[in-house]
């Protein structure tokens, strides 16, 4: 990594941070915490939770107020014809202990490649994400694929921006192609719902030409959310971009060899209601809880208890990777760019990784009744070595690693 690109990232990070310190200042208190609403925090790092594109070593392609860059995923690998196009994941979620789920995230979403046929966007393709919010009651779902928010602690409730990338002036933006909130059943409000209840998400196309539709069923509850439908105002349906589940079917324009459709865990961003909401953090960053053992293990982790495709039939395999590296990121070894740790382990300077637990799929640390690490932080590559994508030809990705 060149002087130059060291220099990018790290102004990048010192503008984030400075725009989250702001953002703190200018949200108003309740007495659930820090309420970000109308103008207020407008542009911080925690409004806004972009996808990262591949061959890039900087982040000027974000709509303003946006941030993102590491993705560890999780992959249902599936030859099942219509897989990509029919998925029902069902999980377990986070709940809070002695450290709180929003101090090692901001989101985690369940979400995938799309088909966008506006032809100023590059590829054709898009990203739809599911952004669930920990300890978040969202009050709204801004059209640049932000948020808008208030503190509550074991509540989640969730987003669905689906970004794509276009040339202005000769310069890559990423903007959001459609953003939704989730709602509940009467389309009044946000579907709320709350720490270790079980839900089903489910992702489909009712045809390979229709747009996708995303609806949540609690079943801890008992509530069911509206039908969100994908149809974007500027660039019309969006809807599958391949049909099976299998390694390869990647985004043309990401950082990752991987399956259409993953779950995600957004990490490298500070507490979204600590001293800096939502900012853009890195390994050795005390402010940086996604690195962190004990924020990990001081809270009850999401359980991935499996997925149904629409045929019934359920994953071959399971696969992970992420678009930094993982361990390479905390040493220093990825596009991020250096870090404080002089080595890997130890406080804040750890990656986080899937496991098995009897059951279900975890995503943090090992925990007192994981059964088997997967491979621990060596189940991510730490080498971009897997084919490019057509939109950035000459840019290898990582690849997808078989876990389970």
């Amino acid at each position: 990594m060149t002087v130059a690109r060291l220099a990018s990232v790290a102004a990048v990070s010192a503008v984030v941070l400075g725009l989250s310190a702001s953002a703190a200042a200018a949200g108003a208190r309740t007495s659930s915490g820090t309420a970000t609403s109308g103008s207020a925090g407008y542009g911080s790092a925690a409004d806004c939770l972009a996808h990262r594109i591949g061959g890039q070593d900087s982040y000027g392609y974000y709509t303003p107020g946006c941030t993102g860059h590491d993705e560890p995923e999780l992959d249902p690998v599936s030859s099942a014809p219509g897989s990509a196009q029919n998925i029902t994941w069902r999980a377990v979620l986070p709940a809070d202990g002695r450290r709180a789920v929003s101090t090692v995230g901001v989101t985690f979403w369940f979400g995938g490649t799309v088909k966008d046929n506006n032809p100023i966007k590059l590829g054709g393709e898009g990203f739809l994400e599911l952004q669930f919010y920990p300890d978040t009651f969202t009050t709204r779902c801004t059209p640049n694929g932000g948020f808008q928010i208030r503190h509550e602690p074991d509540v989640y409730t969730a987003c669905s921006p689906v970004w794509t990338l276009q040339k202005v002036h000769g310069k890559i933006l990423e903007p959001a192609a459609f953003n939704g909130m989730l709602m509940n059943a009467a389309g009044t409000g946000p579907f709320v719902m709350h720490a270790r209840d079980i839900v089903d998400v489910h992702i489909w196309a009712p045809s390979p030409h229709a747009a996708y539709q995303e609806q949540v069923t609690d079943e801890t509850s008992g509530q069911t959310s509206s039908v969100l439908v994908l149809n974007s105002p500027g660039d019309g349906s969006l809807t599958p971009a391949f049909s099976t589940q299998q390694i390869g079917n990647a985004l043309d324009w990401g950082a990752v060899d991987d399956t259409p459709m993953a779950f995600v865990y957004e990490i490298g961003h500070s507490n979204l209601y600590g001293s800096h909401p939502g900012a853009f953090c890195i390994p050795g960053q005390t402010i940086c809880g996604s690195f962190n053992f004990a924020n990990w293990f001081r809270q009850l982790p999401i359980r991935i208890l499996g997925v149904t495709f629409g045929d019934g039939s359920h994953p071959q395999h399971w696969a992970a990777v992420t678009d930094t590296g993982g361990k390479a990121e905390v040493l220093g070894h990825s596009f991020v760019g250096p870090t404080k740790c002089t080595g890997y382990g130890g406080p804040y300077c750890i990656y986080p990784w899937y496991s098995w637990d009897g059951s279900a799929i975890n995503y943090g640390v090992t925990y007192p009744n994981t059964a088997d690490n997967l491979g621990g932080v060596n189940q991510f590559q730490q080498k971009a070595t897997c084919p490019a994508v057509s939109v950035f030809p000459t840019f290898k990705t990582y690849c997808d690693t078989i876990i389970r």
